[in-house]
């Protein structure tokens, strides 16, 4: 690698991450080894990029501007060895769970299959990361995007449903109306958590009933298992149930009301413009999905 590239890709991992150690461990770089490249490169252009402070590094206006410039160019140089050589380095994944382990991971052996040279880092998580310090190349999201600044394409649309295990039915009943939700146990999963209303739409008319129950949780597989145990009633997207609807393990119920679909995208936290090895994964998966579809 140039010295000049390496100043660029140091930059930006240094920039993204806000840690001169973190950059240091994945790019294979000491610390102080990072903090003289970075100082280097600051004094070439004349212009303070990066703030130290004791708990993190910050960018100053012109370092945000020029995080642009650099990753433009990284892209670029990439895009350029990809036309001569196979997608090489790693790409770091952020996936859902659920949707992670039933939709993006049983499409992997394909896609690496046809590029030997490419190492994947998963996190499978619930949770809400931070994926600027977190490092990710490219995270699939379930349901609205709240990251504004962050580049998007929309792989996948789910529908949803609600389901009870037939022990919950036989002992509870089965709802013929939204609103008789209201003597039902309700499982509260990721997709709303924290929400005291479920809605659904009846021929153009929408209809919001109030819900309650004792299981919340922020974890698919939480919810899962729950409304697989006889816990309550839980709204889940067919990818989640469907296979456990097929084998009578779960029953769909009210389905002439229906619950908003919720929509799949992948997200790029370095910018609408990603690497050449994050567009050759999400058009890969793109076009697997809709296959499915």
């Amino acid at each position: 690698m140039s010295d000049r590239l390496q100043e660029l890709s140091v930059f930006v991992r240094a920039a993204e991450s806000g840690s001169f150690s973190r950059a240091g461990r994945e790019l294979g770089l000491s610390q102080p080894s990072v903090s003289r490249i970075i100082g280097e490169l600051e004094a070439r252009l004349g212009v303070k990029l990066l703030l130290r402070t004791t708990r993190r590094i910050t960018m100053t206006d012109a370092g945000e501007l020029f995080l642009d410039r650099a990753r433009e160019i990284l892209a670029e140089i990439e895009n350029a060895a990809r036309g001569v050589d196979s997608l090489r380095g790693t790409l770091r994944l952020a996936l859902p769970v659920i949707y992670g382990m039933r939709e993006i991971i049983p499409r992997l052996p394909k896609f690496l299959a046809a590029h030997p040279m490419l190492r994947v880092e998963m996190a499978v998580t619930d949770a809400r990361q931070d994926l600027i310090a977190e490092g990710a190349d490219v995270a699939i999201r379930l349901g609205e995007l709240t990251d504004s600044a962050f580049g998007a394409r929309k792989l996948d649309t789910l529908e949803r449903m609600l389901v009870a295990s037939p022990a919950y039915l036989k002992a509870r009943g089965t709802p013929k109306t939204p609103a008789d939700l209201a003597s039902h146990d309700c499982i509260f999963g990721p997709g709303n958590y924290g929400r005291e209303s479920w809605s659904f739409t009846d021929e153009g008319t929408q209809i919001s009933v109030d819900v309650r129950g004792q299981i919340h949780t922020d974890s698919g597989p939480g919810a899962f298992a729950s409304v697989l145990a006889g816990l309550g009633i839980a709204m889940a997207s067919t990818v989640m149930c469907g296979a456990e609807v097929e084998a009578g393990l779960l029953v769909p119920i009210l389905r002439r009301y229906k619950l908003q679909p919720v929509e799949v995208h992948a997200i790029f936290p370095g910018g609408p413009r990603p690497s050449a090895k994050v567009r050759a994964l999400v058009d890969y998966l793109a076009c697997e999905i809709k296959r499915r579809n």
